[in-house]
């Protein structure tokens, strides 16, 4: 059974790794967009801009038809880049009313908004499966959102001994593993989460891969 990460901004192909990759719809890469390669597509918060905001939904909206369209995003909420948050909350809810429509998941950046995305996932009654990557943030906080419906996504802070994404997985069942940005492979990534677990890595496999079934995404 091959190895699955949500969430990389990488490009490389890897034997025995289902990857999909993050592809923003902010930048010029939508244009040579894979067409059979398992991808994501949205309009990252860092680089959305109310400027182009209307010509890039409407890419969106026919580009994430593609079959090989996995999941809408990333998309999201920071606090620290990107537009003000008011601007940023609306480019994430048209977002989701086209992930809605289209019945596919999001997969969610999130930095200081944890509130506000609670907030939209109430507001909106959002049916749509609402995946935040990356997590890295305490276990309080991880059971919150647990809690309100959200998936979360691990990478890189489950090296971190005693970390809230270390303690959540060893407590979870229902969540993904990822690489993200960096330069650490799938494979040690899921090398520790199995560790954590006291598992094996194929039962780990098992477990990852019956999370994304249950999301209709195969």
């Amino acid at each position: 059974m091959d190895f699955l990460d949500i969430h990389t901004h990488k490009t490389s192909q890897q034997k025995g790794v289902i990857s999909i990759q993050s592809l923003s719809l902010t930048s010029d890469i939508f244009l040579a967009m894979p067409k059979t390669k398992p991808i994501s597509i949205g309009l990252h918060p860092w680089y959305a801009s109310t400027e182009k905001l209307e010509i890039q939904l409407r890419y969106l909206e026919v580009l994430a038809k593609q079959n090989n369209v996995k999941l809408i995003g990333e998309c999201g909420l920071d606090r620290l880049k990107g537009e003000n948050l008011e601007n940023q909350i609306y480019f994430l809810e048209q977002q989701i009313l086209i992930a809605e429509r289209l019945n596919k998941p999001l997969i969610l950046h999130c930095v200081k908004a944890f509130a506000e995305l609670i907030e939209i996932k109430d507001r909106l009654k959002v049916k749509v499966p609402m995946i935040i990557h990356g997590f890295n943030k305490n276990e309080e906080l991880g059971n919150q959102l647990i809690a309100k419906g959200f998936l979360l996504s691990f990478g890189t802070a489950i090296l971190k001994e005693n970390s809230g994404a270390a303690k959540l997985i060893q407590q979870s069942e229902n969540f993904f593993l990822e690489t993200d940005d960096a330069e650490i492979s799938i494979e040690e990534i899921y090398q520790t989460s199995a560790n954590l677990k006291k598992c094996s890595v194929d039962e780990l496999k098992a477990l990852i891969f019956a999370n994304w079934n249950r999301l209709n995404l195969l």
